[in-house]
C-alpha cells in the first residue's frame, strides 16, 4: 500500500534534521519538493541521490492529482518536503495530503522543526495557549479586520510570520493596534546569525527602523497582548445588541438581549450593555 511521510526538514540548520527525516528520504520512491533547487541541496549535503518533483503553490492543484494517480496505481512511498521546517504550515501540502486521506492512502508525519515552535520557546512568554495566523493579507482592509478581531478576542498571545520586506510596516500597524503590548521579533533562526528581540511594541519598532539590517531573513514575530478584558467584554455585547437591530429590522434592545442570550452569552452582562446603548444613543427599547 502506498504511503504519503510529510518530512519537516531544517529551518535553518542542516544538522536539526532528524535521523528518521534522511532515512525516509533515503528510502522513498521520489519526493515533492516546494522548490526543488532548494530541497537538492539538503539531499546533497547528506549525500541522497533521489528524484524530484516541483510542488508549489501555483501547481498545487495539477501536481497532487499527478501524485496521487501514481500513488493508486502502484505501491510506492512519497516523500513531501517543503523549503524549511514542516510542510502544511503556512507553506504547500494540503491538497495532497486531503486528496491521500480522501482516497484511503496512508499518510506518516516525520515530525521535526518549526519556526512556530522554535520562536515560542525562546520568546520568554508564559505559553499555554496561542494563535498562529501565519502571513497576514497583503490587502490593507483584511489586515484591520484581523486586527480588529484579536483586540477583542480572547487570546492574549499569537503567532505571524512575515517577510523581511514588510517587518517594519507590521510592527508599525501592531505599535497602532495593540497599545502597551510586547512583542518577541525572531528572524533567521537556528542559523549563525539568528537573533530575538523582545520587549513593548514601540521599543522594538525604533530599533528595526534604526537597523540596517532590518530587511534581510525571514520573521516570526509574536504578539503578547495587554489585557483589555473589560473593554473587550463592553464593546462585544454593545456590538452584538447592534448587530441583531441591524440584521433584524424594527427590533428593540429587549428583543435583541432575549436573543442572544440563547446563544450562552450572560444576561446580566447584555442587559448592562442594553442599558448603556440607551443612554448613549437614545435607542427606544
Amino acid at each position: 500500500m502506498s504511503k504519503l511521510y510529510i518530512v519537516a526538514t531544517p529551518i535553518g540548520n542542516l544538522k536539526d534534521i532528524s535521523k528518521r527525516a534522511l532515512e525516509t528520504l533515503t528510502n522513498c520512491d521520489f519526493i515533492i519538493a516546494e522548490d526543488t533547487r532548494h530541497t537538492l541541496k539538503l539531499l546533497s549535503h547528506y549525500n541522497i541521490q533521489k528524484k524530484l518533483f516541483s510542488y508549489h503553490e501555483h501547481n498545487e492543484q495539477e501536481k497532487s492529482e499527478e501524485v496521487i494517480k501514481r500513488m493508486v496505481e502502484n505501491d510506492i512511498g512519497v516523500a513531501l518536503v517543503t523549503d524549511a521546517g514542516t510542510p502544511c504550515i503556512s507553506d504547500p501540502g494540503y491538497i495532497v495530503v486531503k486528496k491521500a486521506r480522501d482516497m484511503g492512502i496512508e499518510i506518516i508525519g516525520i515530525s521535526g522543526p518549526s519556526a512556530v515552535i522554535t520562536a515560542l520557546s525562546v520568546s520568554g512568554f508564559q505559553i499555554n495557549t496561542f494563535a498562529f495566523y501565519g502571513f497576514l493579507p497583503r490587502e490593507q482592509g483584511a489586515r484591520k479586520k484581523i486586527y480588529e478581531y484579536l483586540k477583542y478576542s480572547e487570546e492574549e498571545l499569537f503567532v505571524l510570520y512575515e517577510s523581511p520586506k514588510r517587518i517594519i510596516k507590521l510592527l508599525k500597524e501592531l505599535s497602532e493596534e495593540f497599545i502597551n503590548s510586547k512583542v518577541a521579533v525572531c528572524s533567521d533562526l537556528t542559523k549563525l546569525h539568528e537573533r530575538t528581540i523582545v520587549g513593548e511594541i514601540t521599543e522594538v519598532l525604533k530599533l528595526f527602523e534604526n537597523d540596517e539590517k532590518a530587511e534581510l531573513g525571514e520573521y516570526v514575530v509574536i504578539i503578547q497582548k495587554e489585557k483589555q478584558e473589560k473593554v473587550q467584554e463592553v464593546l462585544s455585547n454593545e456590538a452584538m445588541i447592534i448587530d441583531y437591530i441591524v440584521k433584524n429590522k424594527g427590533a428593540t434592545i429587549k428583543t435583541a438581549v432575549t436573543e442572544i442570550t440563547k446563544s450562552g452569552i450572560s444576561k446580566k452582562d447584555l442587559f448592562n450593555a442594553g442599558i448603556n446603548l440607551k443612554e448613549t444613543l437614545h435607542l427606544y427599547a
